[in-house]
């Protein structure tokens, strides 16, 4: 999957899913699609076999949580669908994800890869403390799920939950084929300097909102990333920032 950008087909309809899809008729390698709940449950396996067929691959979003016996089996349905990545709930446990495992891969020892959510956006700490019952703080819990995915053997994990947590990500267990970081704000450095060390021979970094600044942290990451020959492009955008990739 190197160099690789996931690009997010929210569409309601295969109609509208085609027309975009339209724009890439004549390119010999197609991009890489997320289909997500909504396009999936209005179309049905349909979209994903014709969206297949036009020679793209697919991340399935359908962020699986249930108990491990449903999991194996749902997950063997959308491993026949040859899909390229799936996901489930860390959430689940251990025992769900290693389910999720087995149903994915195939007769021949092969399967799509398979990561965890950690936790959605929508879960603040103060709901998970109060309405899941969760006394542990958000962070914590987010990198105990992540240390699960591992022992799981899952292939990655998504969080979008650590804010200016960059404490925790030291705690994240690496190696790390994709970040994605946003980078406008004065602790960028200090996640630069956690991460770094974290990614994987061919991983990809991508470095959205690098603005120009007097803040240290800001000046200190675009001087650091500048400096580091893995940044294999630079692109100015149009409001004054730098996107690294």
């Amino acid at each position: 999957m190197q160099h690789d950008v996931i690009i997010a087909c929210d569409f309601k309809s295969a109609e509208d899913t085609f027309r975009f899809l339209d724009l890439f008729r004549d390119e010999a390698r197609k991009p890489f699609l997320k289909i997500g709940m909504e396009l999936f449950y209005a179309e049905g396996p349909f979209i994903v076999r014709e969206i297949k067929r036009r020679g793209h691959r697919i991340f399935l979003d359908l962020k699986l949580h249930d108990i491990p016996n449903i999991v194996t089996k749902a997950l063997a349905v959308l491993s026949r669908l040859d899909v390229d990545m799936c996901n489930v709930h860390a959430a689940g446990t251990i025992e769900m994800m290693k389910a999720a495992r087995e149903g994915l891969t195939r007769e021949d020892g092969t399967r799509p890869l398979l990561i965890a959510v950690t936790q959605l956006t929508s879960t603040s700490e103060e709901r998970m403390q109060r309405e899941l019952l969760i006394g542990a703080p958000i962070g914590e819990t987010i990198v105990q799920y992540a240390r699960n995915a591992r022992e799981a053997g899952l292939d990655g994990f998504i969080d979008a939950r650590l804010g200016d947590a960059h404490e925790l990500v030291k705690q994240l267990p690496g190696p790390w084929d994709f970040v994605f970081q946003d980078a406008d704000k004065d602790w960028s450095l200090n996640y630069w300097n956690a991460l770094k060390d974290k990614l994987s021979p061919r991983a990809c970094y991508a470095v959205d909102h690098v603005m120009h600044s007097r803040s240290p942290g800001i000046r200190g990451f675009v001087e650091s990333a500048q400096g580091d020959a893995r940044f294999e492009h630079r692109v100015h955008d149009m409001g004054g920032g730098d996107l690294f990739v």
